[in-house]
């Protein structure tokens, strides 16, 4: 029998990460982007780009993505994996929302084998 362990842990509000922006939280060493979509869904990655670990916390939002500031790697928000030609990976983290609150999974982090 296994057993689902879940470390949810509330980051803030919603209204606490701009639309089409990101808002930053520490686990430990590891820095986390929150990011926030146009249509107010909710993702988190680990805040460095899997090409020279740019920060992505300070690219741009689009279309269920994120384009790191230094090379302009696209990063899907959902998987963390780079899209197009490009390869590499950060890792994503569950996230969920509850009555405007914001929770990630710390137990938990999503990365293609």
């Amino acid at each position: 029998m296994t057993a689902d362990i879940h470390n949810w842990v509330q980051i803030g509000s919603l209204e606490d990460i701009p639309q089409e922006g990101a808002r930053c939280v520490k686990n430990g060493d590891m820095t986390i982007a929150v990011f926030r979509t146009a249509s107010d869904d909710v993702y988190a990655l680990e805040d460095k780009c899997p090409h020279r670990n740019g920060p992505l916390s300070q690219g741009i939002v689009h279309d269920g993505c994120v384009t790191c500031p230094l090379h302009n790697w696209v990063i899907s928000l959902e998987t963390g994996t780079a899209q197009g030609a490009d390869e590499g990976q950060t890792l994503a983290f569950p996230v969920r929302l509850e009555d405007g609150r914001v929770l990630i999974d710390l137990s938990y982090s999503h990365q293609a084998v």
